[in-house]
């Protein structure tokens, strides 16, 4: 089906290209090609881009470098790649902002469903932009078309995946989601995800709205379910 989507594909093996290029552009998304970190920033400066798909092992920049930086200028979602048994290197990119990873080798049918879930969800608040719909729970305001959130009266930076949790948890208070349920909402499906993922989420959420992170008022922890916003 058309896409007007724009996806900025950095890896700097000529196979992968080829072979992530040909389904995303079948697909009808429009693919910008970076062969190293340094390129992709100019890339991702030169023009709109809707989703990253970024390697971690880059020349010039690596890829977590590149996330780092991309995360300080802009909430556009991030999958990285990783090499099978590289479990550093996914915490670090969850910790530097990225919104999924997928491990390599994978399956074309697997990517493609990562790619349409973020690009799915980060187009539906555009979709709904004409809804003035804002959610104020106490000191907390989610203003969801403007895709802005203040806290104790200060406006603060969130990555899509943080932004998106919220909504999700502050527009059911008390409810308690799990955290395939999260993915689900998050992504459009828990297939092929780490749960415990979300934990980083969270903890990253709770560092940027908290008074205390270490003891959260707003964000709970149901030990053995997973989490909720503090009830009304």
């Amino acid at each position: 089906m058309p896409n007007s989507s724009t996806i900025l594909l950095v890896d700097d093996e000529d196979s992968i290209q080829t072979l992530l290029t040909f389904p995303l552009e079948r697909d009808g998304y429009r693919v910008v090609q970076a062969r190293d970190g340094e390129d992709a920033l100019r890339r991702f400066a030169d023009e709109p881009v809707d989703l990253v798909v970024l390697d971690v092992m880059l020349p010039r920049l690596d890829g977590l470098e590149v996330c780092k930086r991309l995360r300080s200028q802009s909430d556009v979602p991030i999958i990285m790649l990783t090499a099978r048994g590289e479990e550093l290197d996914k915490v670090l990119g969850l910790e530097l902002g990225a919104d999924d990873y997928i491990t390599k080798p994978f399956s074309i049918r697997e990517f493609r469903s990562r790619v349409r879930a973020l690009l799915r969800r980060a187009a539906a608040p555009r979709a709904t932009a004409e809804r003035e719909e804002v959610i104020e729970r106490g000191e907390l305001r989610i203003d969801l078309p403007r895709r802005t959130v203040q806290i104790r009266g200060e406006t603060i930076q969130l990555t899509f995946i943080e932004f998106e949790m919220l909504a999700v948890l502050a527009s059911s208070p008390g409810v308690v989601f799990s955290r395939r349920e999260l993915l689900e909402r998050l992504r459009g499906g828990a297939d092929y995800r780490e749960p415990r993922t979300i934990d980083v989420h969270i903890r990253h959420l709770r560092e940027k709205i908290e008074r205390d992170p270490s003891s959260p008022e707003l964000i709970l922890t149901i030990r053995g379910a997973g989490y909720r916003f503090r009830p009304e």
